[in-house]
């Protein structure tokens, strides 16, 4: 599985962002998929997930209300619509693939395959 993120740039706090990430591989529909970011010197985190189906989401407390995952199986596309941003949302962004578990886990290891990553940077 190959995956390719697109969508970051520079936006004022208070702005939006949509992430996509673009999947290669006929498996796309069967894996679940999460978004996580990593901050300038901190580790990497969660930020949202979701099932093969779409049925099953889970959020970071940190974005619950602002950010939304979805997905397009039939185009082999995940998505990260970010609302409300803020500096502390400054980040690179990740898609990944976890191809070994149907229900949607916020830890990094059980994710099998990344993305490059996409800045997204926001000014207060």
């Amino acid at each position: 599985v190959q995956l390719q993120a697109s969508g970051g740039g520079l936006v004022q706090a208070g702005g939006s962002l949509r992430l996509s990430c673009a999947a290669s591989g006929r498996t796309f529909s069967r894996n679940v998929m999460g978004w996580f970011r990593q901050a300038p010197g901190k580790e990497r985190k969660f930020v949202a997930g979701i099932s093969r189906s779409g049925a099953s989401i889970l959020y970071a407390e940190s974005v619950k209300g602002r950010f939304t995952i979805s997905r397009d199986n039939a185009k082999n596309m995940v998505y990260l619509q970010m609302n409300s941003l803020n500096p502390e949302d400054t980040a690179v962004y990740y898609c990944a693939v976890d191809a070994s578990r149907i229900a949607v886990s916020p830890l990094e290891y059980t994710y099998n395959y990344w993305g490059q990553g996409t800045q997204v940077t926001v000014s207060s």
